[in-house]
């Protein structure tokens, strides 16, 4: 069978996986998500586009630097937002349906490289996989990189392979909204770039060579057109998230004090792992182990593949290592265990990694080691003929045990990994409720505070009060969520509304004493003493935080 060629059996393979991939996906959606700060963030700008048509120019904020992701991100948001009036079970549904879609795209692309067996696998090993799920389940600008990344890659390989210059077209399209939804996701652009080059050098002089040319220009200017609303933002802001990059990267990003070879090992052992068995110390053995034998199984394709699987591997390869030394010395925090999820620096890599797994297991199943081209067939030398009648040799008898074996040991290897993924998915509904969760605090906070407008304080002072200030807002509350550190120097300003109602959302990952002496404390620095509000309501809506409603004394 041709590579090109795909028979019934592929697509109804094809269209199980995509099934399977929704199922685990959208069953439960609306509470399977976490719902914090950030979600809230997000859906707070989304409200402000849908409401009141306020056009954002940047992305959410990074967690590595003063500076923020791109506004594309919330530009690909904006149907589900529109259609549904800001809801955030549409908006979680878009982000599903793009993790379905990664799994298709992910099997096209291993299936082009190395044929059905890889296509199959890749894409199964991705729509059950734990990480893709959970990234599929709610609401995060890392998110939709997985589309976006090998969207990029699919169209690049597709450009190389058949000579369409069009491809790059889209292939920049793919590299710009992964730049955009993750800062990091820049680290996609050179191996495509690369690909771009080779394709390129390797094309005679002549019209298809200009094409090629000049689909390079053209990219170029869909990724700087991507970044026109950045620009706008910089001109009007005297250039405020460029001094924040530089000022970040001057700085020395995250370091730690870990040594380098040690980083270098664990955040390489852990780009690879996460995709396959989920944050590495969760299961370090099998995470290693799948880790060890993924990368073994591309190195050798690498090496002993026929011509265009080989090409592919060393890319694919390239591409990786090339993403591990940038996450390695530019987000060094990658080498160390925190409280706060870091695994998305770099969900770029997640496709590569499902595409690698399908390379080396399908290498293994047609038992080859410089087996044929999967998209020809090699006629016998000139000269030779085919025999005629059977033959056997002790050499083939042993080539075809070996390969069953290697093929049962294949299979056990691949169930153990399922296996694992699915008993450590996500669980039905996220330990903080999810957004009923938040929709329901929301509901309790309106129950109390009445008509009142609300001062949303966050303890500690940074803590973000977004995850409950979008309901609020979306009920077209009268909210303050940001009250400034230094406010407190002038009181008169916190309240100009003296009937307002005050909610604190203290947050135990900061603060102990939730509820107690460190929250008085707060309200003691905020107001002068004594505090002109009395206490009402206390509840933990989620484990680690809790929500305390303050009405005027009378």
């Amino acid at each position: 069978m041709r590579l090109g060629s795909v028979d019934r059996r592929e697509v109804l393979g094809l269209g199980a996986l995509l099934v399977l991939a929704a199922v685990v996906r959208f069953v439960g959606l609306p509470g399977r998500g976490s719902w914090d700060a950030d979600q809230g963030h997000d859906m707070l700008v989304l409200l402000g586009l849908v409401r009141d048509g306020t056009i954002p120019l940047l992305g959410p904020p990074t967690s590595i630097g003063d500076f923020h992701h791109g506004a594309i991100y919330y530009y690909l948001l904006a149907p589900a937002a529109f259609l549904s009036g800001a809801d955030p079970t549409f908006v979680v549904g878009e982000i599903a349906l793009a993790g379905v879609a990664a799994v298709g795209v992910t099997w096209w692309l291993a299936r082009s490289i190395a044929g059905p067996v890889s296509g199959f696998v890749a894409a199964l090993v991705m729509a059950l996989s734990l990480s893709a799920i959970d990234e599929s389940t709610f609401i995060w600008n890392p998110n939709l990189i997985a589309l976006s990344s090998v969207v990029a890659l699919a169209a690049a390989w597709r450009a190389r392979t058949t000579g369409r210059a069009r491809w790059w077209l889209l292939a920049a399209v793919g590299v710009l909204v992964t730049m955009h939804c993750h800062v990091l996701g820049i680290a996609l652009l050179p191996p495509v770039v690369a690909l771009w080059l080779v394709s390129y050098r390797a094309t005679p002089v002549g019209p298809e060579r200009r094409r090629i040319g000049w689909a390079g220009l053209a990219s170029l200017g869909i990724i700087l057109a991507g970044y026109v609303p950045l620009l706008t933002y910089e001109l009007g802001h005297d250039f405020a998230e460029t001094r924040a990059a530089l000022a970040f990267v001057a700085s020395g990003g995250t370091g730690v004090s870990i040594s380098l070879p040690a980083r270098l090992l664990f955040v390489g052992l852990r780009i690879v792992a996460w995709p396959l068995t989920g944050l590495l110390v969760d299961g370090l053995v099998i995470g290693v182990v799948a880790a060890l034998l993924v990368l073994a199984g591309l190195g050798w394709r690498a090496g002993q593949a026929p011509s265009r699987e080989r090409t592919a591997a060393r890319w694919l390869a390239a591409t990786l290592a090339f993403g591990w030394v940038v996450l390695t010395f530019g987000v060094s925090g990658l080498a160390s265990v925190t409280p706060l999820p870091v695994d998305h620096y770099h969900a770029f890599l997640d496709p590569v990694v499902f595409i690698a797994l399908g390379i080396g297991v399908a290498a293994v199943w047609r038992g080859a080691t410089r087996a044929p081209s999967a998209d020809r067939v090699e006629p016998p030398p000139a000269g030779l003929t085919t025999p005629v009648g059977p033959t056997t040799s002790a050499g083939s008898i042993r080539g075809v045990e070996t390969t069953r074996v290697a093929r049962v040991v294949v299979v056990v290897g691949l169930f153990v990994l399922l296996v694992w993924s699915v008993t450590h998915w996500p669980p039905g509904v996220a330990a903080d409720g999810g957004w009923p969760g938040a929709r329901a605090a929301a509901d309790r906070i309106e129950a109390g505070v009445g008509n009142r407008a609300i001062h949303l304080i966050g303890l500690p002072l940074f803590k973000s009060t977004e995850a409950y200030g979008f309901p609020l807002e979306r009920d077209s509350r009268v909210v303050v969520e940001a009250i400034p550190q230094g406010a407190k120097h002038d009181p008169g300003k916190l309240i100009p509304d003296p009937a307002a109602a005050v909610v604190v959302l203290c947050d135990s990952l900061f603060v102990r004493d939730c509820g107690g002496a460190a929250e008085e404390a707060a309200l003691a620095d905020l107001w002068p003493s004594p505090i002109p509000v009395r206490l009402v309501d206390r509840w933990q809506p989620a484990p680690g935080r809790t929500i305390s409603v303050y009405l005027p004394s009378p």
